[in-house]
């Protein structure tokens, strides 16, 4: 349950970061939020226009959401706002329900937005954060790529002067287009290539170049020059109104079912970007971080936004980095960054009606093209395979069906690989070998070493549980029939996860087995807890705590003394300092190095 000094702590008005503002930090987060609003300013029209709103609605996100939960989040310089991919999920989840840009369209938006900050202000409160880590990043990245054509493929028709009707997955639009291509308008294209054109060259130059911005003034000016409007080119329409205001939003209760799975997609993917972007900059910037509170800032700033107008938001990669680059000191640039927007925009409200809808087609292609990670989709092809399992399973849920299923489905696949791995722990046998003066055990199949006849040390690296004692049980039959003559185990519980009563009756087995064999057992924990743990769960009344020993070589010291001296008599091997104690072959000396230390194998 939820403790109630923390859920006080969370959302106090009073925030812990109001200590460090100063007159320094004033005028340099002032500068950064102007530079954020320069951003935002044309990202919130084309992230709007992905999300099947009208323009005006993007800004009005990246008025409320950025203050709400700069105040009541985590991170010192993370910047909220409409994002790309929540856009994205925001659109494949109510195009199927409405037609976009209709005012139920509209309802449809607020509403579900809402939903979505209480499904974020739930895990808040339950302290779900740390849940949000066993997801895999290569959700994130296939979930993206997938978002990325869907938004690229809704930009067809825009981008070349057709209408088609919307809604439907990748293949679907980009049948639409093609079926409608006789109606392809030349001038279209030239408008959209020249905003591609100008935000590609813009980014090469120099990122400091509002390369956003640029393109819609090259856009606006293109669409001038042509007469774009006089050639039936379609244009965005006058801005309703400059400001939010408190609007809540009014859907009918039969209609709430149909917006939960899309709620719980937005909340989720808001969630994983804002965590994994605000734990990222904390990180670079050595400062502490805590994802519970990310996440109440997040819930906190959907909410209000789904009451004023806006739709949902979460932290944005590039507006961060660029608040970072500013100079940003403290979540004050996010807040002037929502005032010096509003400035902004009674400069430019009046030439809204001449920018071309192709011209934003263009730079919304660009925003797609962005959004997939071609490097990091190699990195994960190269050096996971479960990894790029994920990745691919999210990838062709969300290009085949719709683009919200892609988040559970990677997700489902997350956990499967999850559990996966907790029950299949890593187990190796070790054997002494030198390195540089010293000797440690090292993998004897790795390494190719010569082990004790007698002794079989094994290493646990994993949880043992019910749910990994069948594949541990089978790991330690194929060590026993390679290494048959090994009765004294010595077995190294030092990466040991948890322990349950599962596990504990298969160590009681394995003892049982070895003292019926005529051998013993041992086990190397160094660790109280878990110590305690096999107590409380009773192996001591099987191994005496004479056979628990706190490092290996305790445990090396103990074994070797029950060892059979006739075989020690014939062995050639003498793999312990401890053999120099035993009977040896003729002309055969014992170990003479240091003794094993205990060191990574």
């Amino acid at each position: 349950m939820p403790n109630k000094f923390h859920l006080i702590e969370s959302f106090t008005p009073r925030r812990p970061w109001f200590a460090l503002v100063n007159r320094q930090t004033l005028r340099d987060d002032t500068i950064a939020g102007l530079t954020n609003a320069a951003i935002v300013l044309p990202q919130g029209v084309a992230f709007a226009v992905i999300a099947g709103l009208p323009p005006e609605y993007g800004l009005y996100t990246a008025m409320i959401t950025p203050v709400i939960a700069a105040l009541w989040g985590m991170s010192m310089i993370m910047v909220s706002g409409p994002t790309t991919a929540i856009s994205a999920v925001m659109f494949a989840a109510l195009s199927e329900l409405a037609p976009p840009g209709t005012p139920l369209y509209i309802q449809f938006a607020l509403t579900l937005t809402i939903i979505a900050g209480l499904f974020q202000l739930l895990a808040g409160i339950f302290r779900l954060g740390g849940m949000i880590s066993f997801i895999s990043h290569s959700v994130m990245v296939g979930f993206t790529a997938a978002a990325a054509l869907l938004i690229g493929a809704s930009q067809l028709g825009g981008a070349i002067g057709v209408k088609v009707e919307s809604g439907g997955g990748v293949i679907e639009r980009v049948a639409r287009v093609s079926e409608h291509i006789g109606d392809f308008q030349p001038l279209a294209l030239v408008l959209a290539l020249s905003s591609l054109a100008t935000i590609v060259i813009a980014q090469r130059l120099s990122r400091k170049i509002p390369a956003y911005l640029l393109a819609l003034l090259v856009g606006v000016g293109m669409g001038a020059l042509t007469g774009a409007s006089s050639a039936g080119i379609e244009m965005f329409d006058k801005l309703p109104s400059l400001l939010p205001s408190f609007s809540p939003p009014t859907v009918a209760l039969a209609d709430l079912p149909a917006l939960l799975p899309g709620a719980v997609s937005v909340g989720f993917v808001g969630l994983l970007e804002a965590i994994s972007i605000g734990r990222a900059f904390a990180m670079r910037r050595r400062e502490r971080y805590n994802a519970n509170q990310e996440i109440i800032g997040q819930g906190l700033s959907n909410v209000a936004a789904g009451f004023f107008q806006a739709y949902g938001g979460s932290g944005s990669f590039t507006r961060s980095a660029m608040n970072a680059e500013a100079g940003a000191r403290t979540p004050l640039s996010a807040i002037f960054a929502a005032g010096w927007l509003i400035l902004l925009l009674f400069i430019v409200a009046p030439f809204v009606d001449h920018i071309p809808k192709p011209a934003m087609a263009g730079i919304i292609v660009y925003v797609a093209w962005r959004l997939i990670n071609f490097a990091e989709i190699r990195h994960i092809v190269r050096s996971s395979q479960s990894e790029t399992l994920i990745l691919t399973l999210t990838f062709l849920a969300g290009i085949t069906t719709e683009l919200e299923n892609a988040i559970f489905v990677g997700v489902i696949a997350s956990l499967a690989v999850f559990l996966y791995r907790s029950s299949h722990p890593h187990i190796a046998v070790l054997a002494p070998i030198s390195r540089h003066g010293r000797r440690l055990l090292r993998g004897v199949l790795f390494h190719d070493l010569e082990p004790c006849p007698q002794v079989n040390i094994l290493r646990l690296d994993g949880p043992l549980f019910f749910g990994s004692v069948d594949h541990v049980e089978s790991e330690f039959r194929r060590f026993e029939a390679q290494f048959p003559e090994q009765r004294f185990k010595i077995l190294v519980l030092k990466g040991l996860g948890k322990i349950d009563l599962a596990g504990v009756d298969l160590l009681v087995d394995e003892i049982t087995k070895a003292r019926k064999a005529g051998g013993d057992y041992h086990l190397v924990v160094p660790f109280k807890e878990t110590v305690d743990a096999l107590e409380r769960m009773k192996l001591f009344e099987t191994l005496p705590k004479s056979n628990l020993h706190p490092n290996k070589s305790e445990a090396i010291q103990a074994v070797t003394r029950q060892l059979e001296d006739g075989i020690c008599r014939t062995c050639t091997i003498r793999a312990f300092v401890e053999c120099a104690a035993k009977p040896a072959p003729a002309g055969i000396a014992a170990q003479k190095d240091a003794p094993i230390r205990e060191g990574e194998w």
